[in-house]
Order: structure tokens, then sequence, then C-alpha cells
């Protein structure tokens, strides 16, 4: 029997409710039509709300905690293990078309990055690069959202290739020309939107594979809905803001949570005694400031992003029809982390872990194995899909991952082999380190040297409202899930290498 091809799309920083088959306030038919032809799991969860932790978790099959891609700015140094690695041995080809971000802005002579200044920009480098990269003997990269002045890589060159050569005036100083004001319409016209040169260069990349018949992993890695809010006609008109439910706070909801969780809704926050960098990139920023046309106009640009990526996603799934390869392509759809646009008055994202951020969209699709039109409860990890993808191949998985093997799971054999799911989050010198526990039920989430917490009753309270950490009326159930979390970090401990002899 033919070993199935797996086919990995990724959005970037999509909140688990924007598939139009379970809101009906978004359009999204070809991610219904995986919906419809697939097994959607409404319990999957990040390992880290960010981006690199991740997707450095993606690829290795572990937690950031033990890849060492901890956080934004880090890097996942080249030595680490990769799941791309196991599928090369087994004559895949592997490829990696869009973003990536295992790697910092910023390199340094100690730990050189190539997805920094100015390699990110040397469009002579990246014409002829031809390296493996992690795992992935084929990528074509970039690393903007929407308007970035980090546009280059790939994508720029495809741009050129395209006679867009006018390309900087859709992108913002110093890289371009565009008035970083600008909002929610981005004149670049579709054709040339990065969401059309992923599509473009996967299909490619499926047509090569069909004609040599040979197996692939491909990830194809989108940038949206990930801010700024801009995307291009005729989708940033597609929604009225006005017709939209718009998320905000529950008058009250932060006075049981931790002290930065309140300081988000002042005025002028004070995060100082958290080191907080100022540019919001860990989530400390309040909606509620937000004019109330700007938080609706904001909601109705993200569907739009969501909507004008599914179109895309659409071009994929209909090559794979064309080509003959969808019967024998695994296919999964998620997002490396959830969003904030209004939910507990916050935006962005960040040391918050309210399913907004840490759930996902998932969705796997492989006929004839994975059960159609069905929806699981069963809880999923990123740090799963290494594991799955090689058990699914019938390839050995190595010691290190440490994430499970799910496919019992998604071919309907089993219920469930995850009783929980952590989520990590952490950054440089400050407080906000944290770790977050959920099972079926419950979720608690605990901070590094501070007494306060979280734990929410996601049965009896699934927006998180009501922080049960100090009610003396749980004082059972807290030392029951602290003792539950304890016991979940040591089972994830990695077993690098297997025991040969007693002694």
């Amino acid at each position: 029997m033919k070993k199935p091809n797996i086919l990995l799309i990724t959005s970037d920083q999509q909140h688990w409710n924007t598939i139009g088959a379970f809101n009906s306030e978004i359009s999204t038919p070809n991610l219904d039509r995986l919906v419809n032809e697939g097994t959607t799991f409404t319990r999957a969860y990040c390992p880290n709300p960010t981006c690199t932790p991740t997707r450095s978790s993606i690829i290795t099959g572990q937690y950031p905690s033990q890849h060492g891609a901890w956080t934004l700015g880090t890097k996942l140094l080249e030595d680490r293990h990769t799941v791309g690695e196991d599928f090369k041995k087994a004559d895949y080809r592997t490829a990696l078309i869009g973003k990536a971000h295992f790697q910092p802005l910023k390199g340094t002579e100690e730990y050189p990055s190539l997805e920094s200044y100015p390699i990110l920009q040397d469009l002579e480098f990246w014409q002829s690069f031809d390296q493996p990269f992690y795992g992935f003997d084929h990528v074509e990269l970039a690393r903007n959202h929407t308007n970035e002045a980090h546009v280059g890589q790939h994508y720029v060159l495809w741009l050129e290739e395209k006679g867009l050569t006018n390309w900087r005036d859709y992108f913002v100083a110093p890289t371009g020309n565009m008035d970083p004001k600008q909002l929610h319409h981005w004149a670049i016209p579709e054709e040339f939107h990065y969401n059309t040169w992923i599509a473009e260069r996967t299909n490619a990349l499926l047509e090569q594979y069909q004609q040599s018949d040979e197996g692939f992993f491909l990830w194809s890695s989108f940038f949206d809905p990930h801010p700024d809010y801009l995307v291009p006609a005729p989708w940033d008109t597609m929604y009225d803001p006005n017709k939209l439910t718009i998320p905000t706070a529950t008058p009250g909801e932060h006075e049981k949570n931790p002290p930065h969780f309140r300081l988000t809704q002042e005025d002028q926050p004070d995060f100082s005694y958290l080191n907080e960098s100022g540019y919001g990139i860990h989530g400390y920023h309040s909606h509620s400031q937000l004019p109330d046309h700007e938080r609706k106009q904001i909601v109705a640009t993200y569907y739009g992003m969501i909507s004008c990526m599914d179109a895309h996603i659409g071009r994929i799934l209909d090559r794979l029809d064309a080509l003959g390869l969808a019967d024998n392509t695994i296919v999964v759809f998620t997002t490396d982390h959830g969003h904030f646009f209004g939910q507990h008055g916050l935006q962005y994202k960040g040391g918050f872990h309210y399913e907004d951020l840490i759930k996902l969209p998932f969705i796997v699709r492989y006929p004839g194995h994975v059960p159609a039109g069905r929806t699981s409860n069963a809880i999923q990890s990123l740090v799963d899909l290494a594991p799955t993808f090689l058990s699914l191949a019938g390839l050995p998985i190595p010691c290190s991952m440490t994430g499970l093997d799910q496919s019992l799971v998604w071919t309907g054999i089993l219920e469930r082999v995850r009783q929980h799911a952590i989520c990590e989050f952490r950054h440089e010198k400050t407080t906000i380190h944290q770790k977050t526990y959920v099972d079926e039920r419950y979720k608690l989430t605990v901070y590094y040297n501070q007494t306060y917490g979280e734990i929410f009753d996601l049965h009896e309270d699934p927006g998180e409202i009501n922080n049960l950490w100090d009610d003396p009326a749980f004082k059972e159930l807290k030392a029951s899930l602290l003792l539950s979390y304890i016991w979940a970090e040591l089972g994830k401990e990695p077993l690098a290498m297997p025991r040969i002899w007693h002694a």
C-alpha cells in the first residue's frame, strides 16, 4: 500500500470560532468543505500562544521548554531533530511555503539567523538558496504580515517575476512607501497578495510531486489573519461592521484575576514592573480604549482576511482533486495560536490563556480513513502533529518527541488518547511566566513565583468569567488540579534515549 502524503495548511493567529460551518457570521466555504469531508476537533490547543515557540513545536513534536525556542526573539537551533528529517529518510519530498519564523529578525555572531536583516532582504541570496532548512529540502519563505517592512525573501522574488516592479508602494518604510496610517483596505491587487503566492507555489509543487510520483510532506503556511488589519478588495468590504457580533469585556470580570488583567482596562496602564516593551507583542493592550467604530471595523477586516485566505486554500484543495492526489493525502488545517479581538477587553495575544488565545481551529481530512462530517471533543495539541503524521505514514516515532500519537483518534478507532493539554508562556525578565493545564472540564493557570492564579470551570463557565482560584468552596478542587498539573509535567519529560540495559 502506498504511503500517504501529508499536506499541512496553517493560518496565523486565527480565533477558533472563525469557520463558517460553526459561525454563521463568517463565510469560509473551503474550510467548510474540509469540515464536511473530515473530522473537526473542537478541543485543540497550542503549546504556546506566540509564533516561534508553537511553530517549532509543530516540527519537533516537543514543547517550547524542551526544544528551546521558548518565546519570540529566540531561535530554534539547527541541531534540533525535526519531523522533516524522518520523512526525508523515508524518501518523502519535504517543503515549506510561506511563513517559517523559526528564527528571530536579529541574529548574533553566536546565533546567526537566516530570517534576519540584512539577509532577509538580500534577493540574490534567496534567488540561489537551496540549502536544507529544518528538515525541509525545499523552502520558499517570507516574513511579513500584511504591509510590514520585513517583506523580502522569495515573496518579493515572485512579485518581481510577476511584473510588479512597484511592489514597494504596498509596504511601509523603510522598505516601502505605503502610509503606515492606512488601515483595513490594502491597495495591493489580490493577484499579488501573498495568499496568491502561497497557493500558486504550493500547487506548483503538488504538480511536480504528482508527475514524479513522489510522496510528500508539504507545509503551506499562510500569514493571515495576523494583524495589522489589512486586506485587498473585495474582501475589505465583504462584512458590514454593524451586523457582526463584537466581543467585549464583562463588567467586573477581572476583579478576581491576576493584577495584569485589570491593568489592561485602565486608560494609561503602567506595566513597567513587568518590563513590557511597549510594542504590545505580549498582549498587554486594552481593547476598551478603542473607539466603537474601530472595534467593529477590526472584526470586519479580520473576517475579511480569513475569507480571502479561505478562497486560496480552496485553490489548493481543487488542485489536489485535479491531480488525483486527494484520496491519498492527509490534509490538516489549523493555526499556530488564537487571537483576541475584544474578548475580555483584550486585543492581539500574550500572557492571557483564555480559550480565545490557546484553543484552535483544527480539521483533519483523509478520505476512507478519517470519518467525514464528524466533530470530536478529543483533546489535541500541536505537539502531537509530528508523531501522528509519522504514525499514519507507517514510520517510527523518535523517542525525543513528547507529543502523543493521535492516529487512532483521528481515524475514529479510539475516543481519545490525551487527557489534558499544557500551554506555556514566558518572556525574559518579567513575572508573566505561566503554564496552563486544561482537562476535559477545568483549566488551571499557575505563575512562576506568584501565589495568584486562575481556575475556570469550562462546563459551567465557558466564557471564563468567574475565576475560582481564591474561592474557599473550591479549595479541594484547586489542590487536585495542582497535583494533576504536576503529574502532567512529569509525563511530558522527554525520553530521548531508550533504556537498553539494567545497569
